[in-house]
């Protein structure tokens, strides 16, 4: 899927992939670019092949961090030579090459300063989120030469508050930490539960940050059994393991 927000943007392809379209099979039905998931390694390869294609790139283009649930960010200019590093966040200004995570709830945060010609991609989770993943993001992107009042993200599928219960200790941390975050807990169905809403936070620390625009797509990842995988689902469930949707951005 694409979005409107960037889609109206020359010089860059991007998109949020369902899990429709791949080789796998099971539970990994059927576009699963999880590298770290249990899944054949030669179907995961074939789907980022496949996803990299739809972009117009080779299967070498594509380039991912060994998500940590950090609040770090680097920037790339070309695939990783090795161990890929542990962070959350990703910006090139080289055309060509596709900066992507993986998620299956957290957030997929795509970034662009065409201007400048410098594209990033963040995964946020709430730890990552609150952590400062997504600031660490645009401030690599600056550092390759992007302007903050330039950039434009969107928040692809993710786990919405109808869905994404949570402790309330979590939620006083978290709401201890940042005092503006407490609008995004509503009650949960216990009085040590609480709903939270992932998608406002992360918008809400987007604009906060001083960026052009920022939007969410408004597909719950939870809710589109269909559409796309969810860690929490599977959970629920009692399932062994679970598939990864990616969202890419790059130069052209």
């Amino acid at each position: 899927m694409r979005d409107a927000g960037l889609s109206g943007m020359t010089g860059l392809v991007h998109a949020f992939f369902t899990r429709r379209g791949g080789v796998s099979g099971g539970l990994y039905a059927s576009l699963n670019a999880g590298i770290g998931s249990k899944d054949d390694a030669d179907a995961v390869a074939e789907n980022r092949a496949r996803m990299t294609a739809t972009l117009g790139l080779g299967a070498a283009a594509l380039v991912t961090p060994w998500q940590a649930h950090s609040a770090e960010a680097v920037a790339v200019d070309a695939p990783f030579a090795g161990e890929r590093p542990r962070v959350d966040g990703i910006v090139t200004a080289r055309p060509g090459l596709a900066v992507a995570v993986v998620t299956a709830d957290c957030g997929p945060v795509l970034f662009a300063d065409p201007k400048a010609g410098v594209v990033g991609a963040a995964h946020a989770g709430w730890r990552g989120a609150t952590g400062g993943v997504l600031e660490a993001t645009i401030e690599a992107m600056e550092a390759k030469g992007a302007r903050r009042g330039d950039i434009t993200a969107v928040l692809g599928p993710t786990i919405t508050q109808p869905a994404y219960e949570v402790g309330a200790d979590m939620a006083a941390g978290i709401v201890r930490d940042d005092p503006t975050a407490a609008v995004f807990f509503a009650a949960g169905r216990d009085a040590d539960k609480r709903q939270f809403d992932l998608p406002g936070l992360i918008v809400a620390r987007l604009e906060r940050a001083g960026i052009a625009e920022a939007r969410f797509v408004g597909r719950c990842t939870y809710g589109e059994e269909d559409m796309f995988f969810s860690y929490r689902r599977t959970t629920h469930r009692g399932e062994p393991d679970y598939g990864r949707q990616l969202a890419a951005i790059a130069l052209v």
